[in-house]
Order: structure tokens, then C-alpha cells, then sequence
């Protein structure tokens, strides 16, 4: 598999020229554009984050997906990810089926038991089954995607008999499997022959390789082939390094600290936000700066695919679109010269 390069976002609300928020019916459409320009760009994936919280304007990335799909050509579009644990398996597989009919072949999912918790009581869940209810529905997912029809038994639904799902994809739909660090998430994912992203969203990313060693040991534990590896990360890019970082601390900063309120985490200094940009899992700088990290994290993991994740609170609009044009046509063929020198 060539080395592919994609960008992805939960849809931040964020700030118009008053610093107020946008309507959430905004980010969507600004959010549409973001895709279609990553498109324009020669990004390989757009991914779209699904949550149910007030600074997070998309909970149902299938059909912003699909209005992107209308619009391009190319990039390859999917969840990042689908809270698999709190949806019902058969209707993800007929929303990604309908995606893949409206895109032309272009449509993947990334399944995940996602880090918020907001979906299991609004959708009628108990977070006590957080574990088996994700175990069950990916064994369903698992087979319409490889097999076409699912037979199962399981404690949460009712049992399905040689069940085929419509609409018939044309062509397979690529199933991801994102993983945040635990070994047994790597080894489920290798063991349902499934490609594996890492979250990797804090901290050094060679910390992490364990984990693509021992996914790529299960694969050859099974004598099966070797799949793809890819990693998501936040970032963002400017013309300088000192624009790059201003530009993004505010609304990264305001994006921690909304999460951290109910995690106990502390407010953000602006030093431990440079730390983490030297020496941590933010890819944040000027292209030269933010594709030497890219090719260093490639080289130490072995991936297939890196995506960036350039949203972050109330970053605004047009920063995002500045990062998007400036990774597709600056950072990664940089990435791409700086591997193939060695």
C-alpha cells in the first residue's frame, strides 16, 4: 500500500469575526466546503468524528459524507470514527452502503468505542455492556463485510439467521478498527482482518510502537497478510512556526479545557502546549516543520497512512482551510521527499 495522507475533524464549533459561535447548521456547511478543498488539494481521506455534545456539530457524519461525495472526485471519505458500541450494526452498514453507491467506491468506516460517553444513555444504552455491546455488533459488521450475509446470537439483539442487508455495495467497503492504546483493541483488530488506526493524540508517538509490532505479530502469528497501519494526530499548519502556534493555542486550549472539566484535567499553559509540540503528538508549524514530524512518525511506526486531525474548538473556518491547502500542497509532497532521501 502507497503511503496516503488524510485529514479529519469532529466539526468544533467554532467563532465567527465577533467571537461568537456558529450555528451548528454553519460548521456543517463549512465543514462540506473543508472536504471538498481537501479534494481539490490531492488528499487521499476526509474523515468525519461522530459525538452528541454542544461543541461538536456532527453526530451523523453519513450524510455530511455524502453531500462531499456529490462534490468530488477522488478523496476517499469516511467515519472517524463510528461509535459502533451505541448504534445498531445493520443500519451503519446500510448508511456506509449508501455512501459507497452515492461515492462512487469511495466510502470506508473506522469503528470505535469512542472517548465520550453521551451516545449510551441517549441512545438507550447501559455503559456496563460498554465492552460486549462492542464485541457483538463488530462480530456482525465483520461478516456483512466479508461474507455479504450475518448469522448471530448474541445477549443484545435478536438473533439474525443467513441475514443479507441492502443496499449490495458494488465494491467491498474498507472497515477500519481505531484503536487508542490498548492491546487488546490491537489484537481484535488484526484478528477480525481489519486495518488498524491509532489515536495518537498526546504524548511521544514512537511510544506506540509496540502496538504496530504487535498488531503486525498477530498477522503473522494467523499466516495471514499484513494490512495497512495508519495513525491520526492533531495539528496545524502555517507559513511560519510562530504563526502556526499562535494561531492554534487558543482554540485548542478552550477545546481542553471543555473536555477536562469532567476528566479533572488542569488548564492548559501555553508551555505545555509548546512542549507537546516539541516533543509530543501535536503536529503543529510550518510545512517544513510539521512534515519533518510526519516522516519521523512514518519511519519509527511503519504506517501506511497519517491523518491529521485540523480542528480544534473554536479554530476558525478560514484558519482550517489555510491548514488543508497548506498540508495538501506543501507538507505532503515534503513528507514524501524527505522518505524517499532515507
Amino acid at each position: 500500500m502507497a503511503l496516503e495522507f488524510g485529514i479529519d475533524t469532529f466539526g468544533d464549533v467554532t467563532w465567527d469575526d465577533e467571537g461568537r459561535d456558529l450555528s451548528q447548521a454553519q460548521v456543517i456547511r463549512n465543514v462540506v466546503a473543508e472536504g471538498i478543498l481537501a479534494d481539490e488539494v490531492g488528499l487521499d481521506v476526509f474523515g468525519l468524528g461522530e459525538h452528541h455534545r454542544d461543541d461538536f456539530a456532527i453526530s451523523a457524519p453519513e450524510p455530511v459524507l455524502a453531500a462531499i461525495a456529490a462534490q468530488t472526485s477522488r478523496i476517499r471519505l469516511t467515519s472517524a470514527v463510528t461509535v459502533l458500541s451505541s448504534d445498531d450494526p445493520i443500519r451503519v452498514y446500510q448508511r456506509f452502503s449508501t455512501l459507497q453507491a452515492i461515492s462512487g467506491g469511495r466510502a470506508e468506516i473506522t469503528l470505535g468505542r469512542g472517548s465520550f460517553t453521551e451516545s449510551f444513555p441517549l441512545f438507550g444504552h447501559d455503559l456496563s455492556d460498554y465492552e460486549m455491546l462492542f464485541e457483538e455488533k463488530l462480530e456482525i459488521i465483520a461478516a456483512l463485510v466479508q461474507q455479504g450475509k450475518v448469522s448471530f446470537e448474541g445477549r443484545h439483539r435478536r438473533a439474525l439467521k443467513n441475514q443479507t442487508v441492502y443496499p449490495l455495495p458494488e465494491t467491498p467497503i474498507p472497515v477500519w478498527i481505531g484503536v487508542g492504546g490498548s492491546p487488546d483493541s490491537v489484537v481484535r483488530a488484526a484478528s477480525h482482518n481489519m486495518p488498524m488506526a491509532l489515536a495518537i493524540i498526546g504524548g511521544n508517538p514512537a511510544r506506540f510502537k509496540p502496538y504496530a509490532d504487535l498488531y503486525r505479530e498477530v498477522r503473522e502469528k494467523m499466516e495471514a497478510p499484513a494490512l495497512p497501519l495508519g495513525c491520526h494526530s492533531p495539528g496545524h499548519v502555517a507559513r511560519t512556526d510562530r504563526e502556526a502556534r499562535d494561531r492554534f493555542f487558543e482554540g485548542y486550549a478552550i477545546m481542553h479545557q471543555r473536555i477536562g472539566r469532567s476528566r479533572g484535567w488542569p488548564p492548559l499553559s501555553r508551555k505545555a502546549f509548546d512542549h507537546e509540540i516539541d516533543h509530543g503528538a501535536l503536529y503543529v508549524g510550518s510545512p517544513d516543520t510539521v512534515a519533518e514530524k510526519i516522516a519521523a512518525t512514518v519511519r519509527v511506526l511503519g504506517l501506511d497512512r497519517f491523518d491529521l486531525k485540523y480542528s480544534a474548538g473554536p479554530v476558525s473556518h478560514d484558519a482550517m482551510m489555510d491548514t488543508i491547502r497548506l498540508y495538501g500542497e506543501d507538507v505532503v509532497p515534503r513528507v514524501r521527499n524527505i522518505l524517499a532521501r532515507g
